[in-house]
């Protein structure tokens, strides 16, 4: 009897298990991307490439599949490297799964383990992400709770280790350099809108919020006495009225001595606040930003854009079109004081001026300024940025006279006629490439840039683009002298042109050719044109595009975060799907 019961018993769990797997299977949602990006490398003795070192081909490619269900969803990401493109770094080299995770939420509460990308506030001391373009991953591989105990109440916590490319997770012999520390932290916001009903409807708003976040790394140095726990806060506060609104957010971190910093024992402080006005037609946004040694990283020694905890978010212009983004600006997460003022006027339809599309005018200025050191005690002497030591005292708002970096441009968006389309932009450069790209020497770019975009409709399927550029260096030309050793600090100097045409039939095929031109080139070896040509393919989510020709050498930069990208010469191939 007891033997039937049992069999009874395993057939009826076995009939349920099976019921719920179905329903499970059945109710759920599958969502995924791929992407391969290939590069064939050959020889160029044009523009200097003399020798592959024995890497003629390289591949980059992922494939991302989510699953959601209800309150569940999960996803994976599998990555290869083999090998990895030029200008990414030799440690993303190799296959593997990189991402999982997996995530239930209610609504009231949510539960996440694996891989979690997150961020408090606005980054200052804590934010996860991936970024494809530049190999960037700093996903926290542990566990996260959120809670929403009541309406417009939101508490986090997160707990784990960052990844570092393929190295494992587990604790390893502290001598590795791979080891690393492990992040926890906690963040509350709290909506005030939404817990009290006498201002659901107001037009003041309001919300509060706070975090908390700290490492763990194991004091490995013999030089330094370097903390094992060190922790960082902020506060922020988003108000708005009307057509206003303002946010601001400060944070500090304790004393964390790393190779960023050269060792000091400094604490870290930041504050960036952002006011804004909009109403139809117009707009305007002015933000400020105080950094001061606020690199925060889960692993002390690490130097380049990896282990980062925190995100320092850059507010100068972001440029998309070749000649203007050469120079882009990288955080310097040691001290900067920056500003920006972003101004957007519509000119109605109708007008003189407006036309019968109306017209978009917009005007940014954005600056960059280091912030104001002075010397501190060190023994019988006074020094400045000593490892060892505090390394620095700084008034809060002081500014220094060295700057980093100036954009002031002025575009125009004009819709000419129901066939053409216009767009142009006048920007004034000042970049300081010593500090930002670290040439030595170097004297700051001041450079003027136009380009202008013109869109010729064909007809309902086919269309003409051109495009045109030039960046004008205002000191470095032609004449100027270059010392032998400090040639390939120049490799991007001086005057620029370019110019591209495309045609595109809709909605499948687009073709296009395009020149950039170093023709001002203080060195006259490096006076080379970059000639390119691209065929693009798109059927619904696939996208399909083969290039060849010639890169330039240059920095690629994304919210402020940048890496190099050698010159190269071959032919590229780009392939991505989504479902």
């Amino acid at each position: 009897m007891r033997k039937h019961i049992l069999v009874l018993l395993a057939l009826a769990l076995g009939f349920s298990f099976r019921a719920s797997a179905q329903s499970f299977v059945e109710g759920g949602q599958v969502s995924g991307s791929f992407q391969t990006d290939a590069q064939y490398y050959m020889l160029d003795k044009g523009i200097g490439i003399n020798d592959l070192n024995g890497k003629k081909f390289g591949i980059n490619g992922f494939g991302k599949v989510n699953y959601t269900n209800g309150d569940f969803s999960a996803g994976i990401r599998f990555e290869a490297f083999m090998p990895e493109l030029n200008g990414f770094r030799s440690e993303l080299n190799g296959v593997g799964l990189a991402n999982f995770f997996a995530t239930y939420d209610n609504g009231f509460i949510g539960m996440t383990v694996g891989d979690i990308y997150d961020q408090f506030g606005s980054g200052l001391v804590f934010r996860t992400y991936e970024e494809w373009s530049l190999g960037m991953d700093n996903a926290l591989r542990g566990a996260r709770v959120v809670l929403r105990p009541t309406q417009g109440v939101t508490l986090k916590g997160v707990y784990g280790r960052q990844r570092f490319f393929w190295a494992p997770y587990l604790e390893r012999d502290m001598g590795n350099d791979d080891y690393r520390g492990i992040v926890r932290g906690v963040d509350a916001e709290w909506d005030l809108n939404q817990s009290i009903s006498s201002l659901n409807d107001s037009e003041f708003k309001m919300s509060l919020g706070g975090s908390f976040v700290s490492k763990k790394q194991a004091d490995q140095s013999s030089f330094y006495n370097i903390p094992e726990n060190v922790s960082a806060a902020a506060a922020r506060i988003n108000l708005g009225y009307g057509n206003f609104a303002f946010s601001t957010e400060y944070a500090y971190k304790i004393n964390d001595p790393s190779a960023i910093n050269n060792f000091i024992y400094k604490e870290g402080r930041a504050l960036m606040s952002s006011l804004s006005y909009s109403q139809q037609g117009f707009g305007a946004v002015l933000q400020v930003k105080r950094t001061d040694n606020m690199s925060f990283k889960s692993m002390y020694t690490g130097k380049q854009n990896d282990l980062d905890i925190n995100f320092i978010p850059p507010i100068n212009y972001t440029h998309t079109h070749s000649l203007p983004s050469m120079y882009t600006y990288s955080t310097q997460p040691n001290g900067e004081m920056a500003a920006q003022l972003q101004v957007n006027y519509t000119i109605p339809r109708g007008t003189a001026l407006g036309g019968k599309y109306g017209t978009k005018l917009a005007f940014n200025m954005s600056q960059v300024n280091d912030i104001v050191r002075d010397s501190v005690a060190f023994g019988n002497q006074m020094a400045l940025n000593q490892a060892g030591t505090l390394g620095y005292a700084s008034k809060f708002f002081a500014v220094s006279d060295h700057r980093f970096f100036r954009d002031i441009n002025f575009e125009i968006d004009k819709k000419i006629s129901k066939d053409w389309h216009l767009t142009a932009q006048y920007i004034n450069l000042y970049y300081d490439i010593e500090t930002i790209e670290g040439h030595a020497g170097s004297p700051v770019v001041k450079a003027n840039i136009g380009f202008m975009d013109v869109t010729y409709k064909i007809n309902k399927r086919q269309s003409l683009r051109l495009e045109l550029q030039g960046l004008w260096e205002n000191e470095v030309h032609k004449g100027y002298e270059v010392e032998e050793s400090e040639k390939k600090d120049y490799q991007k100097r001086g005057d620029w042109a370019f110019a591209l045409l495309e045609y595109s039939v809709n909605p499948h095929w687009s073709f296009s050719i395009a020149d950039k031109w170093n023709y001002g080139n203080p060195v006259e070896e490096y006076r080379d044109h970059y000639f390119t040509g691209t065929v693009t393919y798109i059927h619904d989510a696939t996208r399909v595009m083969l290039s060849a020709g010639r890169q330039s050498e240059g920095v690629v930069c994304v919210g402020g975060v940048c890496r190099t990208v050698p010159a190269s010469s071959g032919v590229s191939l780009t392939v991505s799907t989504s479902f």
